[in-house]
């Protein structure tokens, strides 16, 4: 080889080696996109916070089908609990990015049939109901068909729902002759309002009223312990769980997100729930016993612990969702006259206690609600015992939309 053919081939491996060396690996190029992503988003501070973790959710999770770190699009509760936050922020503000985001979800998950992806009826599975509002808040704007012959397909499962013997919706076909404090809120909202606005047979409708508030009856009789007031996560008819007190068939322990669930229900319910019907005067009563036994257990911060009678053991924690439930439960109820001013306190002191202990903000503006527990149950497989270790020892981690749903509820509440 002459000395012009190795200059050539010696400019050629140069050229080749800088080419290489310019061209960033995946992780670079994504690392390079991410950071520059976060120099340009720039969230205003000057918001409400309402609106400021309501952007960053969506942020976050651009499209809702994906909210709860999932990885294939989904219908499911939490997607319902934070739309419907959603939808209370695009009417106080009248911005479109929160309809368009409330929209897509709906969009993307009902097809053209009124089929719901991801969804199936014979799983008679209460938690499935929750987004059910997003439809009954986009029908009335849209009168897509589709949507409407979605929520007649959740309204058959509550007619079709299993129940216990004395008339409690199961919560899961997986989980026979059982009640949890979850599944009211999942369902009853969706439930009554559907009926009210929906079915025109007089006597259908007044039918699904008294079945609603039996379902406070009957976790009012079943899971509220008397000495405190406070209400055990589930309950089992059968008592054959390993979970369940032989006697009672109470779960062991009382976790403040379970008895979160419990209070949105009732004051979403009573939204909907005629102040003549007999049932509204007691829901109303279960509510001020409910508040009183709440507060009792606020830690001194304002907020709660994820064993919310337990503070002092070991492990314990103060918890972000159950402590943002709360916080959207005393001040909806104080706004609609049910509980006494002086539970307007205890919701603002909650929340304050929000903003100084679980809020962090990033440099772009970028809003996180941390300590959140990710998820508890019983029963199932791994096996969920209920056991103090069990609801201290489940993930806890940062902008659950278990807890940021409830904050942009309670935010709004507050005018926060």
């Amino acid at each position: 080889m002459d000395r012009t053919h190795v200059a050539q081939l010696g400019l050629l491996l140069l050229l080749f080696t800088s080419i290489i060396a310019c061209k960033p690996t995946d992780e670079s190029s994504k690392s390079s996109a991410t950071a520059s992503k976060s120099a340009e988003l720039s969230l205003p501070k000057d918001l409400k916070w309402s609106e400021r973790m309501m952007l960053s959710e969506m942020e976050r999770v651009p499209k809702a089908s994906m909210l709860d770190f999932q990885e294939k699009p989904r219908w499911s509760y939490t997607n319902g609990l934070v739309l419907s936050a959603c939808a209370k922020v695009y009417e106080q503000t009248g911005k479109e990015q929160y309809y368009d985001y409330i929209y897509a979800y709906a969009d993307e998950l009902i097809d053209s049939t009124g089929t719901i992806e991801t969804y199936k009826l014979s799983n008679q599975n209460l938690d499935m109901i929750k987004s059910g509002d997003v439809l009954l808040y986009l029908y009335p704007k849209t009168k897509e068909e589709r949507f409407l012959l979605a929520m007649q397909t959740l309204d058959d499962q509550m007619e079709s729902q299993p129940k216990t013997s004395d008339g409690g919706y199961w919560h899961k076909k997986v989980y026979p002759y059982q009640m949890w404090l979850d599944g009211l809120y999942m369902a009853e909202p969706f439930h009554i309002r559907y009926a009210q606005e929906y079915i025109d047979n007089e006597a259908e409708v007044q039918q699904i009223y008294d079945d609603v508030v039996l379902q406070f009856d009957l976790i009012q009789k079943h899971s509220r312990d008397e000495e405190t007031g406070l209400l055990y996560h589930g309950w089992d008819e059968s008592k054959e769980q390993q979970w369940a007190n032989k006697e009672t068939g109470n779960s062991p322990h009382f976790w403040s997100r379970a008895m979160g669930w419990y209070g949105m229900a009732m004051v979403d319910v009573l939204d909907f729930l005629p102040e003549e019907h007999p049932g509204h005067e007691r829901i109303v009563t279960y509510l001020n016993q409910f508040a009183e036994a709440i507060t009792n257990v606020q830690h001194e911060s304002g907020l709660w612990y994820q064993v919310i009678d337990q503070g002092d053991r070991d492990g314990n924690y103060l918890e972000a969702s159950g402590s943002s439930m709360f916080t959207y439960t005393f001040a909806k109820a104080v706004r609609k006259g049910y509980l006494p001013e002086k539970y307007e306190d205890v919701a603002q002191k909650a929340y304050q206690g929000i903003i100084d202990n679980l809020i962090t903000v990033e440099e772009n503006g970028l809003v996180n609600l941390n300590q959140v527990c990710g998820v508890a149950g019983l029963g199932g497989n791994p096996y969920r015992d209920g056991s103090y270790e069990y609801y201290v020892g489940e993930i806890i981690r940062p902008n659950d939309p278990k807890g940021t749903g409830p904050f942009i509820l309670a935010s709004l509440e507050l005018d926060k």
